[in-house]
């Protein structure tokens, strides 16, 4: 075998769509070869002996250099090569993921007379996660959300949240997130761009996300930790539903932040309890 590497990220995540190309001291290219879903690079034909550079690009990635000494035998062991991502932020591994309801937070903060805030959070959704390889911006994002459970810890508000002066429940049992792009915000900042149907209503929506980090659970798998928040009008959704009280101050605000807490099982499916 005449060249082998691993390329990694600083996570230890293969890179499955790198490219490694081995030059001679002139700068003449004698090799080229692409990595498989493992990261590994494996080519079986022998290399005269010499000093050689190996390069290793690939998309959303700076590209690395190492030397190679190639021995008598005509084999280039090239040992691990770390590979940085553009910017210096890690992601995970591309692929699909799916969201695990119990240990992530779909909330919304509403004003209260304009003094306090009461906090919802939704019981009942599902969400995947499609990690792009070769371009993040290409990663996709669908969720949704039995709007019946919502819970703000009250009964009665409960009961008239599902109404028709709200979410109107019976006839509109879904809220859906698809997301159409994603860009850069920031050194480990994202915006998702997408399309939130809630209410019977469709409004282009972005989330500001945040990616939190990666690592193993105790079930043997993997997961990752995302944050993501954005702000709703209710009158975009054709929800205006509202009380004035003493001095003319609405009984509930007209914004809603929502606040995302996420993690999400690497895979298109969650383990079995």
């Amino acid at each position: 075998m005449g060249l082998t590497a691993k390329i990694r990220t600083r996570d230890g995540w293969a890179v499955s769509h790198a490219v490694v190309t081995v030059t001679d001291m002139t700068g003449g290219q004698v090799l080229r070869a692409e990595a498989d879903v493992e990261g590994a690079v494996r080519d079986v034909n022998p290399l005269a002996p010499g000093p050689y550079t190996v390069i290793v690009t690939a998309v959303g990635y700076a590209p690395a250099a190492a030397t190679a000494i190639v021995t008598a035998s005509g084999r280039a062991e090239v040992g691990t090569v770390t590979l940085a991502r553009q910017g210096g932020t890690e992601l995970p591994p591309p692929g699909p993921w799916t969201v695990d309801p119990a240990h992530s937070t779909v909330g919304a903060v509403a004003q209260h007379l304009g003094i306090s805030s009461v906090r919802g959070r939704f019981t009942d959704f599902a969400a995947t996660v499609e990690i792009a390889p070769d371009d993040i911006a290409k990663s996709r994002v669908e969720a949704v959300i039995r709007a019946a459970s919502i819970d703000t810890g009250n009964g009665m508000r409960d009961d008239h949240l599902r109404s028709a002066d709200f979410l109107d429940v019976a006839r509109f049992p879904e809220i859906t997130y698809r997301s159409t792009g994603l860009t850069p915000a920031g050194s480990d900042r994202w915006t998702v761009s997408g399309e939130l149907t809630l209410h019977g209503v469709v409004r282009p929506v972005a989330l500001d996300l945040a990616y939190l980090g990666t690592g193993a659970d105790p079930w043997g798998g993997t997961r990752a930790a995302f944050r993501a928040t954005t702000e709703l009008h209710r009158e975009d959704f054709a929800m205006n539903y509202n009380q004035v009280v003493q001095a003319g101050i609405a009984a509930i605000g007209t914004t809603l932040k929502v606040e995302l807490d996420v993690q999400a099982v690497q895979g298109e499916s969650l383990p079995q309890a």
